[in-house]
């Protein structure tokens, strides 16, 4: 039987991880604002090859940008699986595109504007490069590296996602720093609640096996057991 922590750990990463995208793709639903308009991010300061980042609420998206005013990125989406008309996929992503997307595990490493892919976020350019000084690739082969990745692909947050893509391309090892501390924080909470537990079964086991006094040993237990059903 396969253990259900990092099944469990993976759907709540991949419902966390959609709040990255459902905020600027609500474009085009009543209410909400549109995009900016061209022109509104001064790309003058942006090379080819270069990483730009744009925090989210709780993550961050990446992109490669390509020159002329154009990004590369992974975004879930369930349309290429349904079609290879590329005049529909580079359509804005709908809410029920991505959240498909995301279910199929379908996605595309799509171009857009720079005002499509930040969507009035702030945006850092290269600033994954000091933790990976070593291993930056030409800003030309980033690029063309990202070109040719763009089309329909495979989508995982634990394993595929826009940082995996862009790592790949700027730094040649696809690898999510995000995904990996959000894991380890909740391997974390796993392994405490785990002691917790563990503590109360020792305790019982311990009245039983060694005749320890209830009166004493059951409260020592059950206060840590009573203060994790509370939190």
């Amino acid at each position: 039987m396969k253990n259900p922590v990092p099944q469990a750990a993976s759907l709540l990463l991949e419902k966390l991880m959609l709040l990255v995208h459902v905020r600027p793709l609500l474009a085009g639903s009543g209410g909400e604002a549109a995009p900016p308009a061209p022109g509104y991010y001064d790309t003058s300061c942006f090379k080819r090859g270069d990483l730009l980042e744009v925090p989210r609420t709780l993550f961050i998206h990446f992109g490669i940008y390509l020159g002329e005013n154009r990004v590369a990125h992974l975004m879930p989406d369930i349309l290429p699986a349904f079609t290879a008309d590329r005049r529909h996929i580079q359509q804005v992503v709908t809410n029920k595109r991505l959240i498909l997307g995301v279910v199929a595990r379908t996605a595309s490493v799509r171009v857009d504007t720079v005002e499509d892919f930040a969507y009035g976020g702030s945006i850092l350019v290269n600033h994954m490069d000091r933790l990976f000084e070593h291993q930056v690739l030409g800003s030309e082969e980033a690029a063309r590296r990202a070109e040719k990745l763009v089309g329909a692909t495979a989508y995982s947050l634990l394993w595929n996602n826009c940082e995996h893509f862009v790592t790949y391309c700027r730094y040649g090892a696809p690898v999510s720093l995000q995904t990996d501390k959000f894991c380890e924080t909740v391997k974390m909470i796993i392994r405490d609640q785990r002691s917790v537990l563990a503590s109360v079964l020792v305790g019982l086991a311990s009245i039983v096996c060694l005749g320890l006094a209830p009166s004493t040993t059951l409260p020592t237990i059950f206060i840590p057991f009573f203060l994790w059903m509370a939190g």
